[in-house]
């Protein structure tokens, strides 16, 4: 028996298929700073714990496919406090922003249609273009000018008879990158003139620093029914475990065709969406503080980071994510190298190869994903575990 071509081609995780090495380390007694996946170590808010805490419920009984109704409203009412009119008939939930993506992915392209997504990009829309049979037509951006958009007519020459969607995601993972209202202008005039669907996932749409602001594709009036975003509660308020996430869309047709993915799947999980509702409840005052927090952070990795030898960086405006070029030649076999054979006082440092964030081959090679999801004191003593590291790897390698 052979197993599908699908199961043999999709991409294994590249945040998650080094971590074995990283559990034989901790294993063995070495200390491992995890700066190589968007887990904060941000305290998840009480509101939350105490959700679960209070339930009274004598069984867990299945929801609805689209979600509870006051967790879908009080997610329109959030947006609404930025201006974006939506109510609860806009809203579906998902198992976090993943099957969001997926829904889209499914809802707007049939198998051999594609997507156009500006790369690096997030590493599992690779697994998703493998679920789904869409292929993804990748828009390479450039490390060395900050991962900018580029000139309109070199995205529309990506633009072909199976192209359905542009994605963007912005703030962006993996690299920092926040659009300006000039760079989305350019995509929504590209979706209206070739009737594309535009897909944003903004899931970051908080962390936006030294006084920017992110701009909503859901702010553009004039494609209400070609705008789908993907939202997510994981990284707004540290809640990456509980997978609760939205597909937002003011189309009817999109929001209903979702909705049958959604019920083959029956229903997003109960208890986490109480505890999602108890979020949302917080107010937008719960951001202030959190947002200073990750911009002081972003501070000092680009402090650290700038003395390397041969580094090629920009700082990032928003997310929690920066992509450098780092003066190796495999940055796969160098963060595996990390894990197994360099020891710094015991502690070693574990970044993200950043090969699997792109989709054409051979990009990224020399180039890692960091994430500053680290209190201050470990973030500063991570970045120097990897500099030792760089540092011994060049003189060995």
């Amino acid at each position: 028996m052979n197993i599908s071509k699908r199961g043999k081609e999709i991409q294994e995780s590249p945040i998650r298929k080094l971590k074995p090495y990283a559990d034989k380390a901790i294993a063995a007694g070495v200390r491992v700073y995890f700066i190589n996946i968007g887990q904060p170590d941000i305290v998840t808010p009480q509101p939350v714990w105490d959700a679960f805490e209070n339930c009274q419920d004598k069984v867990l009984s299945y929801g609805p496919a689209q979600g509870f109704l006051d967790l879908r409203q009080a997610i329109a009412d959030y947006f609404t406090g930025y201006n974006i009119d939506l109510n609860s008939e806009n809203v579906l939930i998902s198992v976090g922003g993943s099957e969001a993506i997926q829904f889209a992915f499914n809802v707007v392209s049939d198998p051999g249609d594609e997507i156009i997504i500006p790369e690096p990009f997030y590493t599992n829309y690779n697994g998703y273009e493998s679920s789904t049979n869409v292929k993804i037509v990748p828009l390479t951006l450039n490390v060395a000018d900050g991962f900018r958009l580029p000139p309109a007519e070199e995205i529309e020459a990506k633009i072909s008879d199976k192209t359905k969607a542009i994605l963007l995601c912005s703030p962006n993972n993996p690299t920092g990158t926040v659009y300006t209202a000039e760079e989305l202008d350019r995509i929504v005039n590209l979706a209206k003139k070739y009737d594309l669907f535009l897909i944003a996932d903004e899931v970051y749409k908080e962390f936006v620093y030294d006084g920017a602001t992110h701009k909503s594709i859901l702010e553009y009036d004039d494609i209400h029914d070609r705008a789908i975003v993907v939202d997510s509660i994981s990284k707004r308020f540290s809640c990456c475990g509980a997978r609760i996430g939205a597909l937002i869309t003011r189309n009817p047709e999109v929001y209903q065709a979702a909705l049958k993915f959604a019920q083959a799947r029956l229903c997003p999980p109960t208890m986490e969406q109480r505890a999602a509702l108890a979020a949302y409840r917080m107010g937008k005052g719960y951001f202030e503080s959190v947002r200073k927090e990750y911009q002081k952070r972003r501070d000092v990795l680009c402090e650290e980071l700038k003395d390397i030898p041969g580094i090629i960086m920009h700082k990032p405006q928003g997310a929690f994510y920066i992509i450098v070029r780092l003066p190796i030649k495999d940055s796969e076999h160098f963060v595996r190298w990390m894990l197994t054979d360099f020891r710094l006082d015991n502690e070693t440092s574990m970044v993200a190869p950043a090969q699997g964030f792109y989709s054409s081959s051979g990009r990224g090679t020399n180039e890692v994903r960091i994430a500053y999801v680290l209190k201050e004191e470990d973030l500063k003593r991570a970045i120097t575990v990897l500099k030792a590291g760089i540092q011994e790897y060049n003189r060995l390698f």
